[in-house]
């Protein structure tokens, strides 16, 4: 064991949770890449890194998690309350020698005008650091009013360093620490150079398939070694450690004394978008995870309930219709009322066919309607459901949600039963979302699972009162 090893002992899982939020000036300004390097780097290291992801995002959190060998959790105003937000990051970073936050889009920006759900409003929420990522592409002199503007606009948001990305060379560099000296009292942590080697292409990546785990490796590994060359590690750590003790009070977590459940999960190359806090609550709730692989598994194991999450169908879709044994087992166990829940690219699958780049392929047929891939998005952002009163889990709450199709779903029968009104987003129709037919729930917009109004707890006691049922 390394002495850095020895270390998160003692400095991890004491009331200060050393932690920085990486964020920036604007979008695309490479903070993505540089939270992936500084987990890599810092894992490298020795150090236990807790990656977080602002935001509803999947991408980010499967390349993170890789990248620290840790799950990546996500922090959402939309869908989380305050304190679920804040007990969710203390369980995850005690026992961390530094987590490490990623914001999305720039530090003030967010939906509402007061930025209540900003990033800055998250970093100050958990009294977090923050490191501005600064894309420096033919700005000099100008860096100096943008960081002290970043400063003035909310004092109580300690921008503790600065790294400049995008540098054109050491010219542009000695010109930039030379300005940002001079004007502002902000350290400068790191400075990396333009490097198209650094780029990781957007592509379906986020989902990496089994033949393409070396190269992702790879990939991480090298980003890693290049931002550790040119950002100092030390005092990334040492503004972590800076970070004001935490004031959060851990709630104890109450033990299951509920029956074993045996819960099927669609976890492929095709499907993968679960959230990892999510994950941790259905098996703290006595739910064996019984992981499938749609692609390549001819047959359906003994479950007493079945989830298929979002991912990449259109891609593998080929994949999927070659295996019609699955397909066909997954149809008649939903026909015989097996509890099913599906999201995005699970409702996809459950559709008759799917159909993209003109070419059809038949899915499961569990929902009567046919798949059509279009070339921008039919629903993207964030969503909130209302319970039509026509719902099997009996929900009454206003739901918050999220959505990124580019799909929609076609030939559905009028008559159709939905579980909710979309009253901010698209869904399956502008208006509809959650298809409901026998024991099945599939829609297109992602839910939270774990809390009050996620869908785990409702979806657990359809499958506890079937489970029952079956057995008197």
């Amino acid at each position: 064991m390394s002495q850095h090893s020895t270390d998160i002992a003692e400095t991890g899982r004491g009331a200060n949770l050393p932690r920085v939020f990486i964020s920036a000036a604007h979008k695309s300004s490479g903070k993505t890449t540089l939270s992936l390097g500084l987990c890599a780097a810092l894992h490298a290291q020795g150090y236990s890194v807790q990656p977080f992801k602002k935001g509803p995002d999947y991408i980010d959190p499967l390349w993170l998690s890789m990248a620290a060998q840790r799950p990546c959790y996500n922090l959402d105003f939309h869908m989380m309350e305050r304190d679920e937000i804040e007990q969710q990051f203390a369980r995850a970073a005690s026992t961390a020698r530094i987590s490490l936050i990623e914001g999305n889009k720039g530090l003030y920006d967010g939906l509402d005008l007061d930025g209540s759900n900003s990033n800055a409003a998250l970093a100050k929420l958990l009294g977090v650091p923050v490191v501005l990522v600064i894309d420096a592409r033919g700005m000099t002199r100008g860096v100096a009013p943008l960081i002290l503007g970043y400063q003035a606009f909310d004092p109580d948001i300690r921008i503790a360093g600065v790294i400049l990305n995008n540098l054109g060379g050491t010219r542009h560099e000695s010109k930039l620490r030379a300005v940002i000296e001079h004007y502002t009292d902000v350290e400068v942590i790191g400075a990396v150079q333009h490097d198209v080697s650094l780029q990781i292409a957007e592509r379906h990546l986020g989902l990496v398939p089994a033949n393409e785990q070396e190269a992702a490796r790879a990939r991480i590994q090298h980003v890693g070694e290049r931002v550790a060359a040119q950002v100092d590690l030390t005092r990334l750590l040492a503004i972590a450690d800076g970070a004001a003790a935490s004031k959060i009070q851990r709630v104890a977590e109450k033990p299951a004394n509920s029956e074993r459940l045996r819960i099927g999960i669609a976890h492929d190359q095709a499907f993968g978008f679960y959230y990892n806090e999510d994950l941790d609550t259905l098996r703290s709730t006595n739910v064996d995870l019984i992981e499938i692989d749609t692609l390549s598994t001819p047959d359906l194991p003994e479950l007493d309930g079945l989830i298929i999450g979002g991912g990449f169908p259109e891609v593998f879709m080929t994949e999927l219709e070659a295996n019609a044994s699955l397909r066909g087992k997954i149809r008649h166990a939903i026909e015989a009322g097996l509890p099913t829940y599906a999201e995005c690219g699970g409702l996809m699958y459950l559709s008759r066919s799917l159909r993209w780049q003109g070419l059809t392929r038949q899915m499961v047929g569990s929902v009567p309607g046919d798949t059509v891939m279009h070339e921008r998005p039919v629903g993207r952002g964030y969503a909130v459901l209302q319970p039509t009163g026509k719902d099997r889990w009996l929900e009454t709450d206003t739901i918050p949600a999220h959505e990124f199709h580019y799909s929609s779903l076609e030939n559905l029968p009028a008559d159709s039963t939905y579980a909710y009104e979309v009253k901010r987003g698209h869904g399956i129709d502008g208006q509809h979302d959650g298809y409901q037919r026998h024991n099945l729930l599939a829609g297109y917009v992602h839910r939270r699972g774990s809390g009050p109004r996620g869908w785990i707890s409702p979806f657990l006691k359809q499958v506890r009162a079937r489970k029952a049922l079956a057995s008197t």
